[in-house]
């Protein structure tokens, strides 16, 4: 095996590990494909063992990610003294990784709670990393509140991210209050929400969105400047042409009714039970069920409403003549349906969600890989398996959007060009997700409206 050194970082990698070095607390916002983990691993090797600053270090993160920590310590030949324990798997296996002799413990952010509160350990940390800073947004959640429970026993912290504002300015808030305890964004939410925002959508006394305040952006970013480093991929690395396209898909005047029946009533009854949607979130996911194809019923059976989507499908994989094409897909019954239409082709396929099947996708092992975006949206390499993606179901989410592209359109990419096909179903909500995810603009409001847009298109109220 060929192991990088030292002297391949990049330029701008060089620089980042001197600013981890420079600022106990550093945010490092890099889009995906610039090397945030060799750079981190960089920074502290020369902190544990140069400095003599750091002596044990937690690295947070995502589930899938864990073992990709341990892949770049084997990659790089200077980084090769690190010893790194993954505390994944059960309760006993954690405990075992976490009691190990080692420099770095890696351990998935939906443990972090167990680590701090129910583990057994002292938590004895000096330096931590949360890679995927972005999972700490929600200053509701049990991680964030755990987390601050022990982050002033933490000289160093790290916070790593592609998407540190997939839904706005507002994730800032718990995401840097991890980093500096409040220092530069305010210790309440409510103080933030009222220096920088006014509210946006309401009904009543509900407050759905939030508005900045004329020069709020500028005064957020600045206050945050000092602790934090932002960069592009394309701005520093070679990467291959992003082509978006869209295949639309129409469906018949009975399928459409159906739709519109539900868009405008928000209930329809089918020969084998009733379909009913409580609210706006409710109504978005049933309408892009029903763009997709099929939809949950209220007693929990599949009702299928059209097959166009996978019509269209399998037309490009037919048109890709022997390329790998990988699917991204939302529901569980849209994940059904592709395969049982793949097994009827006789294609190979397989799932994207475990170490072997992603070797296996990089091999070429597979004609159609399936992915779901929450699943595998972070730190997965998976450029050398093809460069056809494919949308079956959108999601709201546009940090899982942006991450599910980048395991394709990243640095390494063999190809020249990567195809991002979006399978849209003509007149539904399919066309309103794709045009807030490109516009940047998921949030709770851009799903209200859409739903209004759909509703109104067929004379709701």
């Amino acid at each position: 095996m060929e192991f990088l050194r030292r002297e391949d970082l990049h330029e701008y990698q060089v620089y980042s590990v001197d600013f981890i070095k420079k600022n106990p607390i550093a945010a490092l916002l890099l889009s995906c494909g610039l090397g945030k983990t060799v750079t981190t691993l960089t920074a502290i090797n020369d902190l544990m063992y140069d400095d003599f600053e750091v002596m044990k270090v937690l690295v947070v993160c995502p589930l899938r990610v864990g073992s990709v920590w341990k892949q770049e310590v084997e990659h790089w030949e200077h980084l090769h003294n690190l010893r790194i324990s993954v505390a994944i798997g059960t309760a006993a296996e954690r405990a075992a990784a976490l009691n190990a002799d080692a420099d770095i413990y890696v351990i998935n952010r939906e443990n972090l709670q167990w680590l701090i509160d129910k583990s057994g350990t002292y938590f004895e940390y000096d330096m931590v990393v949360l890679d995927e800073l972005s999972s700490f947004k929600n200053w509701q959640s049990k991680r964030f509140k755990a987390f601050m429970k022990v982050r002033p026993r933490i000289k160093r912290v790290v916070g790593l991210t592609g998407t540190p504002t997939s839904n706005g300015l507002m994730d800032l808030f718990a995401e840097y209050k991890c980093l500096d305890m409040g220092k530069r964004l305010g210790r309440l939410i409510g103080q933030y929400r009222a220096d920088y925002f006014t509210p946006g959508a309401t009904n009543g006394q509900i407050v759905y969105s939030y508005d900045l305040r004329p020069g709020a952006k500028e005064e957020i970013f600045d206050k945050i400047s000092d602790i934090t480093i932002s960069m592009e991929a394309k701005d520093y690395l070679k990467m291959p042409s992003l082509v978006n396209s869209r295949h639309f898909v129409a469906m018949s005047e009975d399928e459409e009714y159906l739709y519109r029946v539900m868009a405008e009533q928000l209930v329809i009854n089918l020969p084998n039970g009733e379909i009913t949607a409580a609210n706006a979130a409710v109504l978005s996911g049933k309408l892009s069920q029903m763009a997709n194809g099929a939809i949950y019923q209220d007693d929990g059976n599949i009702c299928c409403i059209h097959d166009r989507k996978l019509d269209a499908l399998e037309d490009v994989i037919e048109a890709a003549n022997g390329q790998p094409v990988l699917v991204a897909y939302w529901f569980k019954h849209d994940l059904d349906r592709i395969t049982a239409r793949l097994d009827s082709l006789g294609y190979r396929y397989g799932r994207i969600n475990t170490d072997v099947n992603i070797a296996e996708w990089n091999r070429g092992s597979f004609e159609v890989g399936l992915i779901h975006p929450a699943s595998a949206g972070h730190g997965l390499n998976l450029q050398a398996g093809g460069n056809i993606l494919v949308w079956f179901g959108l999601t709201w989410s546009l940090e899982l959007y942006q991450q599910t592209i980048a395991r394709l359109w990243r640095q390494g990419q063999a190809s020249g060009i990567v195809s991002n096909i979006h399978i849209l179903t003509a007149g539904t909500i399919d066309e309103h997700i794709l045009k807030a995810l490109q516009g940047k603009k998921t949030t709770q409001k851009a799903l209200i409206d859409a739903v209004k847009a759909e509703v109104g298109a067929y004379g709701g109220k």
